[in-house]
């Protein structure tokens, strides 16, 4: 018992720091720097997972490290920067909730897999949920970081899929490590030839840029890998929740931001919806530590993200009805 409390509070700490990038992206870092801030975020990360993972990519796993690199790191992150500078900390944290909801659409488009009914009853509640978050938001809702916030989701949600059904032949830390060096590639001349040179560096913007790349990325996404390996996946599911929680939090707290009834509501309906959705056992089947709560057919996925709320297990097979989000 006392091991998995240990093991709870180290994943813990991943949804939280997620959750809390959204103030300090919103906060201490430029405006007008998305290329660069999701540059200066994929890289300094990439060369320490890269250094504890000690593997290069074999095999297919150099195209699709190419790949999963755009969508998980270089679209991703550019598209979460906006949103975070767009929109106050507690909508895009609200709104980037919904991202496991998107998972079941990608896969349905991308894999033929088909939902089970309680994840289409989830994808409704969160969906309003969403929906009343933003229409309960003081003042009119910015519609260009919505998109960016929407983006964000569509992108990650292929990137989920496609990392699933491609898990095989490669550590999750060191695909991970892959992907975000990949990403950081393609980001780094397309920053200096739009953006020019990188912004200024001040003692708060290089703090804000250094907590975004070394803890809301490497730490946060080694912490997430071992709550995956030594937890049920229900229970890293429902750690997940703290994700947008930090985010509403923070953004009210810190940022000043008024948390109305209907954003609360809204919330509410957002944790609804992915508890629905979450891993369920399956009679004679228990997880144990360590499983997915799914049972043996069922896999995590094991690339999070800062939308990353629950976790969604994308069996190997063709069928998602057995049924992440950070």
């Amino acid at each position: 018992m006392e091991a998995n409390v240990r093991w709870v509070l180290l994943t813990a700490l991943a949804p939280l720091a997620w959750g809390a990038n959204y103030y300090v992206t919103h906060a201490y870092l430029p405006a007008d720097r998305p290329l660069w801030g999701a540059a200066l975020r994929a890289l300094p990360a990439a060369v320490l997972l890269l250094a504890l993972a000690r593997r290069r990519p074999h095999g297919p796993w150099w195209w699709r490290s190419a790949v999963l690199g755009l969508l998980n790191t270089a679209a991703f992150f550019v598209l979460l920067y906006l949103a975070s500078q767009l929109l106050p900390t507690s909508t895009a944290a609200t709104v980037m909730a919904a991202s496991p909801l998107a998972m079941l659409l990608a896969a349905r488009l991308l894999a033929g897999q088909h939902p089970h009914p309680a994840h289409l009853a989830g994808a409704v509640a969160g969906l309003a949920g969403v929906a009343l978050a933003v229409l309960g938001a003081t003042g009119a809702p910015d519609w260009a970081g919505l998109a960016a916030s929407t983006g964000a989701m569509l992108v990650s949600s292929v990137g989920y899929v496609l990392s699933a059904r491609w898990r095989e032949g490669a550590e999750p830390l060191a695909a991970t490590a892959w992907q975000l060096s990949a990403g950081a590639l393609v980001l780094l001349p397309l920053a200096a030839a739009v953006e020019g040179a990188p912004p200024p560096l001040d003692t708060p913007t290089l703090l804000a840029f250094g907590y975004s790349a070394l803890v809301a990325t490497a730490l946060a996404f080694a912490c997430w890998f071992a709550g995956l390996r030594h937890l049920p996946a229900g229970t890293v599911g429902l750690l997940g929740l703290l994700n947008p929680l930090a985010g509403v939090l923070l953004g009210t707290a810190l940022g000043g931001e008024a948390l109305g009834a209907r954003q609360a509501v809204g919330l509410a309906l957002v944790a609804a919806g992915i508890l629905l959705g979450r891993p369920r056992n399956r009679p004679g089947a228990p997880a144990g530590p360590g499983e997915p709560a799914d049972g043996a057919a069922d896999q995590a996925v094991d690339q999070p993200a800062d939308g990353a709320v629950g976790a969604v297990a994308v069996p190997a097979g063709p069928d998602l009805s057995g049924r992440r989000g950070p």
